[in-house]
């Protein structure tokens, strides 16, 4: 460099040598803040059936029992939403349901009886109605949005400089 210079390096600069050495060091055992993000997206999962939307914000359409009855979609009964949790390993984490409906929910798809009709009954006193199969729409509960993803960000700065235990 021509003219003036000033050179320093870790050495010379005990604090950030010290950061710089505990944010590596966490860096080798990422499993706390491996279940700090698995518990924070149960928490916006969770916000979604508040909400009724997706991951990206998107509302979910109404199911018809929301529409007739009154009520949230995919929260008669609660046990859906109730049924998320996490799980976590040193370099990953999984949120979801292990109630056997969880997919069809979240992905959508056609169901239908395993010996002949679903029967099913119809919201109020109308009775009961037989069909082949059923379309259930896409409701995605599960999933990561932008928000999520700055978040994760954020629990990922704060755990590699010590602020998270």
């Amino acid at each position: 460099m021509a003219g003036a210079a000033i050179h320093f390096d870790i050495g010379t600069l005990p604090g950030i040598e010290r950061a710089l050495m505990s944010a590596h060091k966490r860096s080798l055992d990422l499993a706390p803040l491996m279940d700090q993000i698995g518990n924070a997206m149960e928490v916006t999962t969770h916000e979604r059936f508040e909400s009724e939307s997706d991951p990206d914000g998107n509302p979910w359409k109404q199911s018809i029992r929301a529409r007739t009855e009154g009520g949230k979609t995919l929260t008669k009964d609660g046990h859906l939403d109730n049924s998320i949790t996490h799980s976590f390993t040193a370099d990953s984490a999984e949120i979801g349901s292990n109630l056997i409906y969880a997919g069809i929910h979240q992905q959508g798809g056609r169901i239908s009886g395993k010996s002949g009709n679903l029967r099913f009954q119809l919201p109020g006193a109308l009775g009961f109605r037989s069909v082949e199969s059923v379309l259930i729409p896409a409701r995605p509960f599960l999933g990561l949005g932008g928000d999520d993803e700055m978040t994760i960000g954020e629990l990922t700065g704060d755990y590699l400089l010590g602020e998270l235990q």
